[in-house]
């Protein structure tokens, strides 16, 4: 695959349910969209999936981030606990 811009070579990969190629860092075809399958030792890494339903809000009130290592994704707010939610 070939960038349009500077016609250099950009390594891709081939996807299966069309055949034409995208970037090899895509998750999806660039042409039809149909997933390009993760490694296994990503999609088996359980313990660092983010899990939705014990997830902590900034108790801001007024920010949608949530609480990453002790601090909001969004404001920076830090976080310690016992604060209301």
């Amino acid at each position: 695959m070939k960038c349009p811009i500077c016609m250099e070579e950009i390594p891709g990969i081939e996807c299966q349910e069309c055949g034409e190629s995208s970037p090899e860092e895509a998750k999806f075809c660039m042409y039809c969209g149909a997933p390009f399958h993760q490694e296994a030792s990503d999609a088996s890494d359980d313990e660092d999936a983010f899990d939705i339903e014990n997830r902590i809000l900034c108790p801001d009130g007024t920010c949608t981030g949530i609480i990453v290592d002790g601090k909001c994704t969004e404001c920076g707010r830090p976080y310690e606990s016992g604060q209301e939610e």
